[in-house]
């Protein structure tokens, strides 16, 4: 009996060993520091997230609402749906396509961490699972707290979605240029063709997106693989403002046609985009 139970003991450790061994990303000298496991229950949790509402950005047909954003078995499910909702905002005579619109087509969710959790510098991890149908855009990405887009700074750890008709995985940085709502880009786009000819399987697996954010420079990664280096020392706003020298929060969200999506209209609903966890790490 107390073999036994030493041997469960030492199995007990060796298990916790590795739990928390799956914590050291590469570099040494950093810690994890926050962390969102998706394990605390069945919904989002209100104190690390905040939800985004209707129509936002980028002509997207998409509806926001909090429903379709749900904890699962441990992950976060994004719910892409194709249902016809009341745009609660509707204005007929209204210029703005957010306003003018009486319907939406299709629903969807976007959650942030603004106010609740932000960070400057340091390493971030999302594991996630993407569907690469037409008209989907998943995105992982951050914004500065400061000043109003793109001045504030824009980080797209991920996003998929249609270059000229082709599916492009993209990793891109933004901040402002001359002219109100102007960004340059240092755009990365790596043709999806890339990532089936190695794993024609890749749509159905989990893939790691991490970011290394210094003081210096933005790295981000797809399966350790080098998408983009982004070099901090030209990111200055007109006004001499570096949005990338100061703290940004997590954006997470299944935007569905718009300006990039791509026509979703012979799509089959739902479609899913799953999150299993996002860690950030810092020296």
């Amino acid at each position: 009996m107390i073999k036994h139970i030493l041997f469960f003991l030492v199995f007990s450790l060796g298990i916790a060993h590795l739990a928390q061994a799956q914590f050291n990303p590469s570099g040494t000298g950093y810690k994890l520091v926050w962390q969102e496991e998706f394990e605390n229950s069945e919904q989002v949790d209100p104190a690390f997230w905040s939800f985004e509402n209707g129509f936002k950005r980028n002509n997207e047909l998409q509806w926001y609402q909090e429903p379709n954003a749900n904890v699962v078995d441990g992950r976060l499910v994004i719910t892409g749906k194709r249902e016809k909702v009341k745009n609660t905002n509707f204005d007929a005579e209204n210029t703005d396509w957010r306003r003018n619109r009486e319907f939406a087509e299709y629903t969807s969710s976007s959650i942030n961490t603004r106010g609740k959790y932000e960070f400057q510098y340091g390493i971030m991890e999302v594991r996630a699972k993407i569907d690469t149908a037409m008209g989907m855009w998943p995105a992982i990405w951050t914004l500065g707290v400061n000043n109003p887009w793109p001045s504030n700074g824009e980080i797209d750890v991920m996003e998929f979605y249609r270059v000229k008709g082709e599916a492009t995985i993209l990793a891109n940085a933004a901040w402002a240029d001359e002219g109100q709502y102007n960004a340059k880009w240092d755009n990365a786009k790596i043709p999806f063709s890339n990532f089936l000819q190695k794993d024609p399987d890749w749509p159905n697996k989990f893939h790691l997106w991490r970011m290394e954010w210094t003081e210096q420079s933005i790295k981000i990664y797809l399966d350790d693989e080098l998408l983009n280096e982004v070099d901090l020392a030209r990111t200055v706003n007109p006004d001499g403002f570096n949005p990338f020298h100061q703290p940004h929060y997590i954006l997470l969200n299944l935007a569905i046609g718009g300006n990039n999506g791509g026509d979703p209209s012979a799509t089959t609903f739902p479609k899913e985009y799953v999150v299993d966890y996002v860690r950030v790490y810092q020296k």
